[in-house]
């Protein structure tokens, strides 16, 4: 991440990330917990199968 973690910066492109690459609206990604730690929980709603393949194509294609 390049983002600045200053009010949130960091943590709301992370979020971005996650939404572009699990092929949700960003309205689906929310930060569970750890908004000023350096480990963070998110849920990311939608259809879990088709976010994990999602993901899995991230992960084959790195």
């Amino acid at each position: 991440m390049r983002a600045a973690p200053r009010e949130g910066e960091a943590n709301d492109a992370l979020m971005e990330l996650l939404a572009r690459a699990a092929h949700v609206p960003l309205r689906n990604v929310t930060l569970v917990s750890g908004a000023t730690a350096r480990i963070k929980r998110l849920t990311i709603a939608g259809d879990g199968a088709m976010i994990a393949a999602a993901f899995e194509r991230v992960i084959t294609d790195a």
